[in-house]
């Protein structure tokens, strides 16, 4: 296997950790050799066997502290739950305590974070009008200039970040389907996926005439145990057997437990590789690469962290350099 360039960074599940050991995994990352760090911005777990949901900001915090990796949100949607004005603030405060380590990924959004404000859920075109918007708006903010902005969803009055970075985030942009490619084209200084859509990194590459970073991330479960590692996922993940747009709409986390009922450890088999076999991981990682991806995330699935690094840092990394 020829691995090219590419970098291999860790996902940090923040639905399935708390703010400490989200933290200490970082570390454990980062002496493995993972070379950057994704970590997921949720309000709520997909379900409640998942059990943690700490707000990102903080964490990044201390991740700033903790870890020299770079850090990308996976991703953050600064249209409903958060307001744009205090994304842009954020994500200004998080690259300036990173040292310039910080992109912001951002997305549409799912109903299951959203909601929550009791805004409603708009369709899926009014919430990629509302996510160009915003970058908009964070972007003016992040040049430290006074912004008075008055568009078709937000209204920012005399706003001003005065704590900036001396060069402002950049905004990798998670994109599913046509429409959301172009968006991501035009306001995107990359793009994100967790699907190794060889189609889209080609529209996308296509629309901005290539040249900018693509990321992707995926699951697995390492276990010696190949059933309890399935077991695990299962208990874990099952959310991750649903397809089309239900992980969008679904509105609670109780939604997403009665629509993965249904949901076989089979089926969850086929989403997650759940092995101890160095080339099932290594053939997955190569499935994103030559779909053309550049930066590719794993996320250890469940409380087996420490083997997980050991292996990847004896099995797999060692093959990227």
């Amino acid at each position: 296997m020829a691995e090219g360039n590419v970098k291999i960074g860790y996902f940090l599940s923040a639905e399935e950790a708390t703010p400490l050991e989200l933290v200490e995994r970082a570390r454990m990352a980062e002496q493995a050799g993972f070379t950057a760090l994704w970590i997921s911005d949720h309000f709520h777990p997909w379900n409640d066997e998942q059990g943690q949901s700490p707000f990102v900001w903080s964490v990044i915090g201390a991740l700033s502290q903790a870890s020299t990796l770079p850090v990308t949100t996976a991703v953050t949607c600064p249209t409903m739950r958060t307001h744009p004005v205090v994304v842009a603030q954020a994500a200004a405060t998080s690259a300036v305590l990173t040292e310039g380590r910080f992109t912001l990924g951002v997305g549409s959004g799912e109903a299951l974070n959203e909601q929550v404000i009791g805004a409603g859920w708009p369709l899926a075109d009014q919430r990629l009008e509302m996510l160009e918007e915003a970058v908009e708006v964070m972007r003016r903010l992040w040049s430290g200039e006074v912004v008075t902005h008055r568009g078709r969803h937000y209204t920012v009055e005399h706003a001003r970040l005065y704590t900036v970075p001396d060069v402002p985030p950049q905004v990798y942009v998670s994109a599913f389907g046509p429409k959301a490619l172009e968006v991501a084209a035009r306001i995107g200084d990359g793009f994100i996926s967790t699907a190794p859509d060889a189609e889209s990194v080609r529209r996308f590459d296509e629309l901005t005439g290539g040249g900018r970073p693509k990321q992707a991330g995926f699951k697995v479960c390492y276990d010696t145990d190949e059933q309890r590692a399935l077991e695990t996922a299962h208990r874990l993940w099952p959310n991750s057997g649903l397809s089309g747009e239900l992980s969008q709409v679904l509105r609670t986390p109780e939604h997403f437990m009665q629509a993965s009922s249904s949901v076989t450890p089979e089926q969850v088999g086929e989403a997650i590789v759940c092995s101890a076999d160095p080339q099932r991981h290594l053939d997955k990682i190569k499935e994103f690469v030559d779909a053309g991806f550049d930066e590719v995330y794993v996320s250890q699935v469940g409380p087996d962290q420490e083997q997980f690094f050991s292996f990847y840092a004896a099995e797999v990394l060692p093959r990227f350099g």
